[in-house]
Formats: C-alpha cells, structure tokens, sequence
C-alpha cells in the first residue's frame, strides 16, 4: 500500500504561513521568509525539495490552491502559473464542486467535495503502491495527522519567529512520534519523523 507524506515548513514557533494571508500576500505577513531555505539556495537543499515533489499525487486544501472561500473564478488556475511543480495528480479539498483544471507538465487538479477520506481513497487509486503526499495547508495537514493516515512527517524548521499566523498542530491530539532524520544548513533544520498509528 501507498505510503502517505506530508511536507512543510515551519517557523520556530510553529506557523507554517504569517497572519493576513491575500492574494497579495499568499503566505500572509512575512510568510515568505520560511521559504527562503528553498528558493536562496535551492541546490543546497535538493534532497529535501526532490521528496517534497516526489510523491506520485498530492491532496491540498483551497487556500493552497488558491485565495478565494466562496464560488470559483474559473480563470484562476493556482499561485504556480502554466506549469505547477507537482507534475502529478493534485486532489483539492473544498466546499465549491469545479471541473478537473489539467496544466502544462501532467498536474491535473482535481476539485473534492466530499472529504478527506474520499481524497486520499482517490489518490490511492490513481497511484496503486506509490506515495501520496499531503501537501498542505496548517488544517488540511491538522485533519489528516488526527484522523491517522500519514506515516512520515517532514517538518522544514526556519529559524524565523511569526509570532501569529497559522498554527500546525493546534488541535492534532496526542501523536505518537518517532524521530528518524535531521539535518539542515543555517537556513533550515530537517526533522523526519514516523507517525505511530
């Protein structure tokens, strides 16, 4: 059986995007300083980022997707551009049915409105035995790590104090964890970790 990931970066004290998120400002206030670990030195870091993209389909929420709540505007096709890095099925999470969006360089999104189990079902289908990996946001990642499906946590901790924005393990419950990996540069510390079940 496919085993199920989950990738993300976050500050010290634990947000994984600023307060404030817009279309303007996706990663809300000063959100983009976690990244910088990938896009400052992205050959420094290639491991990290060749696992993030690696799994063969990705479930994400529709603030990842994208800045609206409401109904769709069929005209915006995600933050990526033509060709999204994911290059594999992509199954978003929302309250709001939309037809597949098919981009450049084989992603296709796929619009789920019936729930996290029905996604990952979904992905699993599409991938038989490979991974699938749980893309984010904070409550997509929150949902899946208390219903109990992801096996492997990989947390991109920069050193950069939020203060406020999106917390990732607000709420989570008790999770057994074990940890597996760390390494990093000044710019990040990797930690991975296996989720007891």
């Amino acid at each position: 059986m496919s085993r199920v990931t989950a990738d993300l970066t976050i500050s010290l004290d634990g947000f994984v995007a600023g307060s404030g998120q817009s279309l303007e400002k996706p990663l809300g206030e000063g959100g983009e300083r976690l990244h910088r670990w990938m896009f400052d030195r992205p050959e420094e870091n290639a491991a990290a980022i060749e696992a993030i993209v690696g799994p063969a389909a990705f479930i994400m929420g529709r603030n990842m997707f994208g800045p609206g709540r409401d109904g769709w505007d069929e005209d915006w096709k995600g933050w990526w551009g033509d060709e999204p890095p994911y290059h594999a099925p992509v199954f978003v999470l929302t309250h709001h049915p939309r037809e597949p969006l098919a981009m450049q360089g084989g992603t296709t999104f796929t619009f789920m409105t019936d729930g996290i189990e029905s996604a990952l079902r979904q992905a699993r289908e599409n991938v038989g035995s490979r991974n699938v990996g749980i893309a984010g946001g904070a409550d997509v990642v929150r949902q899946y790590l208390s219903a109990g499906p992801v096996d492997e946590l990989r947390l991109h901790i920069s050193p950069v104090i939020m203060g406020a924005g999106e917390r990732l393990f607000d709420g989570v419950g008790d999770l057994l964890v074990e940890p597996v990996e760390v390494s990093g540069t000044d710019l990040v510390t990797q930690l991975r970790y296996r989720i007891g079940h």
